[in-house]
């Protein structure tokens, strides 16, 4: 799964890629258009469940679930139409699974402001109406070939014309698709067109240092916005989060004490990322390794196997399963099973995040 970092030119998108990344490249400069392709890393996903496995179950390694972020150049008013660096741009966001829009809530008159002023809620605006004609665009192209097909009977074809009729009335009402009712199958058809507007968005307030919880009013204006269309905010200092990035473990907790936090804000953002995605972790635990697999919200037991290799949904058996709680309580694995804790579970089995799972499978 994908996320793609967006937002106008200036707002700390490179300083929060490079961050997250831990990348230790050079700052960009302030200037609109810095990032020229889009770059790309691997971010993990931290979670205290992993440690607290191992206290039971030690093992060789530890692997954490893990993102891929997309850094996208900042997107200027007219971009739909070439402004800027135009749709060049627009089309790699098509691509990602979900928009992280960073959103700039400190004041500093040496950045300046592609706008002039420092206001979130217009800079959303701005970035959502871009997107919006960028996916009418999309629509329109796509119609007449749609309806070529339809002429034909092709049932199909008929269900694509309708949904992007559907979704062009919407756009029209200056909406984004993501808030479009559609069922399982047009959902279907308008991933595959990579609407923009559809994906998923959580907000990351780029803050300053004098406000690292975000509790100012900038912030303020765009927690309310965001709990207005079902959306997720997370403050982050930028400027703070690239300087922790570059210190050892010892350095990094020290820093972070004299500021008054427990962690990195980019480990609350990875979280919220990965609930955006709307994904969760499962767990397998030996003495190779404890590891957290990424899966869906919703998926079966076959389809958690299958993400391991896709050999084992095909000969999927059954799955056993205990809990970190079972683990804290009883030690081990024998005395988890010991105490019948341990379940076996079928092919009809949704899988709950945080399950300790073996997989079962034909060879």
């Amino acid at each position: 799964m994908e996320a793609g970092i967006v937002g106008l030119p200036n707002v700390g998108k490179s300083t929060l890629f490079n961050a997250l990344t831990c990348s230790k490249a050079a700052q960009s400069a302030n200037y609109p258009f810095c990032t020229i392709e889009p770059n790309e890393g691997i971010v993990s996903v931290p979670d205290s469940r992993l440690e607290r496995i191992t206290k039971f179950i030690p093992p060789q390694k530890v692997i954490p679930a893990a993102l891929k972020l997309v850094d996208i150049a900042g997107i200027v008013k007219g971009a739909s139409e070439g402004q800027g660096l135009g749709n060049k741009f627009l089309s790699h966001i098509r691509e990602v699974d979900a928009i992280l829009q960073v959103v700039r809530c400190f004041e500093d008159p040496d950045v300046v402001h592609v706008a002039g002023d420092v206001n979130p809620l217009v800079d959303i605006e701005t970035i959502e109406m871009e997107l919006m004609l960028a996916d009418m665009q999309t629509l329109d192209n796509s119609l007449p070939k749609a309806e070529r097909a339809a002429r034909t009977g092709d049932k199909e074809a008929k269900l694509r014309v309708d949904v992007i009729k559907k979704c062009t009335a919407h756009l029209a009402t200056d909406q984004p698709l993501r808030k479009l009712e559609a069922d399982e199958n047009e959902t279907k058809i308008i991933r595959s067109f990579g609407l923009m507007t559809a994906k998923p968005v959580l907000y990351v307030a780029n803050v300053d240092e004098n406000d690292l919880l975000g509790e100012g009013p900038l912030v303020k204006q765009l927690q309310d916005f965001a709990t207005k269309v079902g959306a997720e905010v997370v403050p982050v200092c930028a400027k703070l989060e690239a300087e922790l990035a570059e210190l050892d473990p010892a350095d990094r907790a020290e820093m972070l004490e004299s500021v008054g936090l427990k962690e990195p804000a980019l480990a609350l953002l990875a979280r919220a990322t990965y609930r955006t995605l709307g994904q969760q972790s499962y767990f397998t635990a030996g003495e190779k390794e404890v590891r957290a697999w990424t899966i869906p919200v919703g998926a079966t037991a076959p389809q958690a196997a299958g993400v391991i290799h896709t050999d084992f949904e095909k000969g999927f058996i059954r799955a056993e399963i205990y809990t970190l709680a079972d683990l804290e309580q009883y030690k081990t694995e024998k005395d988890i099973r010991a105490a019948g804790k341990l379940r076996v579970e079928g092919k009809t089995y949704i899988m709950q995040d945080g399950d300790i799972c073996h997989f079962l499978v034909n060879s």
